[in-house]
């Protein structure tokens, strides 16, 4: 009588009872889930056609698209692994992912091929698949998605495959604190009860219509791919952030639920059109990544009526281990001290498993917001381990818990509230910034003699990456050269933001440099958090 957890059941239950349901808006298409359900299953005939079988990893880097919805399930019902793709990335880092995912496969967005055009020659991929994009050319050679569904013969039967719960559904790669990113393995089961965590705490229902303002690549878009199709819920998809279009879906589709980083938030709020639009439907958005200032969620719901929820997570926890659990008793307090509140990272899920804040010996702080420790967590969704990768692995999991690196204390509620992070991963905007890999760029420049990048506050992302710099004697580089020479040589996401030169830098009596101090002289007056 055992059924295995997995999310692609949930596909199946919304064909059943909900055929001509929208299931999907892209733009001026439109597909019911009766229609949505037969492209995934063409698609999985396809893969079997290509020779896709259970266990073979097929990359995927495509946007917010009906044709990134379909890679999710037509790729994983076949018991095989969905490796999603950062777009942003360099072509150096798509080579390492690629090749050491094992992916033999990938589908991509025809906008996206010019840094796959680059490094093809050195990828071990069997085949590449192009979804065709109107007013785009690529010097890739490969069968278009559609004719790739449309050469599936009419009767069709896709290969029986019993899945395994704990079997692998994605490979999810996070670039941490290293250059080189690390792939992160999400089962089956650890997908499912992030979806319900998700389905349950987001509140969605049948009615939802749902905007993937959030990166589908992003950890399964937070679990948002999986539990709107659970409810029977639309998907409405949004090939890139536009601020004045969000605005205008919200009426037109009547969006009642959103995700998205804080910089998403900082560019709705900061849209002229946000002061001329109604907005009637008082979508819910979920938020993590950089925490929201709380004067930034006071803006989201002042200016646009937007119930913020605010989540914690990490790609390594499927994602989420904690949410912003709104109380009655919070509604009598100011708006001010309400999204004070809300800007917590806030207690467990119900299906996640335990989370809490220690001390270096492994007792549990205590619970007077004050009293400073890192937040561990262990249980339902917390990840396989890292791919090929057991040294990393060891050092993350230990006596049966993840340690996640974030810093917090603990208020007499219970609620978390991260304080700073342990380790120097810097967020902007959502998308994960590694100091050390910014630091190894600059030190291949010749007139650098040290360099340390930390992280500073940034009203639209958040927060940035400042590069401070000891220049080598007689070198007279300026901050325009050095950002110029980061974003010639790495995703121009990751490149400094701004840049100072300093006579030296912090150390100790070893010579270990002390970024700590460095952080003190830019978040003086402003707690930094996440």
């Amino acid at each position: 009588m055992f059924s295995p957890l997995t999310p692609l059941d949930w596909k199946r239950r919304a064909v059943k009872y909900y055929p001509e349901k929208t299931a999907v808006i892209d733009e001026k298409k439109e597909f019911t889930y009766k229609e949505f359900g037969n492209r995934a299953d063409r698609l999985s005939a396809a893969l079997t056609e290509a020779g896709i079988q259970e266990g073979d990893h097929v990359a995927v880097m495509l946007p917010n698209t009906h044709y990134m919805l379909e890679c999710f399930y037509g790729i994983c019902q076949l018991g095989a692994v969905m490796v999603p793709l950062n777009y942003r990335l360099t072509a150096k880092d798509l080579e390492y992912i690629i090749n050491h995912s094992d992916a033999k496969m990938l589908i991509v967005d025809e906008e996206f091929t010019k840094p796959i055009e680059e490094i093809q020659s050195q990828l071990s991929l069997e085949e590449i698949i192009i979804v065709a994009v109107e007013g785009q050319e690529s010097s890739l050679t490969g069968p278009d998605y559609e004719n790739f569904l449309a050469d599936v013969p009419a009767d069709y039967k896709l290969p029986e495959v019993k899945i395994d719960e704990n079997q692998l559904l994605t490979l999810n790669y996070t670039s941490g604190t290293t250059s080189n990113p690390k792939g992160v393995m999400l089962t089956h089961r650890s997908n499912y009860l992030n979806a319900a965590n998700f389905m349950h705490h987001m509140r969605v229902d049948h009615d939802d219509v749902y905007l993937h303002t959030l990166p589908m690549f992003h950890a399964n878009g937070w679990g948002g791919v999986w539990a709107i199709t659970a409810a029977g819920a639309t998907h409405v998809c949004l090939r890139k952030v536009d601020p004045p279009l969000i605005l205008d879906l919200f009426e037109e589709k009547k969006i009642t639920l959103l995700c998205g980083a804080p910089t998403v938030i900082n560019m709705l709020v900061n849209e002229p059109k946000a002061k001329e639009v109604t907005i009637t439907t008082s979508p819910r958005m979920a938020t993590a990544g950089s925490p929201p200032a709380a004067a930034l969620i006071g803006k989201a719901q002042d200016i646009l009526g937007l119930n913020m929820i605010h989540v914690y997570g990490l790609t390594e926890t499927s994602p989420f281990i904690l949410y912003n659990e709104w109380k009655k008793e919070f509604d009598s307090k100011t708006a001010d001290e309400q999204a004070t509140i809300k800007a917590r990272q806030g207690i467990e899920l119900a299906f996640n498993g335990e989370t809490k804040v220690i001390h270096q010996d492994g007792e549990e702080v205590r619970w007077d917001g004050n009293e400073l420790g890192e937040i561990i967590t262990r249980g339902n969704v917390v990840m396989e381990g890292y791919y090929k990768d057991p040294e990393k692995t060891n050092a993350a999991i230990k006596d049966g818990w993840f340690y996640t690196g974030d810093l917090a204390v603990t208020h007499p509620d219970g609620f978390i509230e991260i304080r700073d992070r342990a380790k120097d991963l810097i967020i902007s905007g959502g998308e994960n910034i590694s100091s050390t890999e910014v630091e190894g760029v600059l030190y291949k420049h010749s007139d650098i003699l040290e360099v340390a990048v930390i992280a500073i506050p940034d009203e639209k992302w958040g927060e940035v990456p400042l590069a401070i710099i000891v220049l080598q004697s007689d070198a007279k580089l300026t901050e325009e050269d050095v950002i110029t020479y980061c974003r010639a040589h790495m995703a121009h996401f990751k490149a400094p933001k701004a840049v100072k030169f300093v006579e030296e830098l912090p150390k100790t009596a070893t010579g270990k440099l002390q970024k700590y101090r460095l952080r003190e002289l830019f978040w003086e007056g402003s707690r930094k958090v996440n």
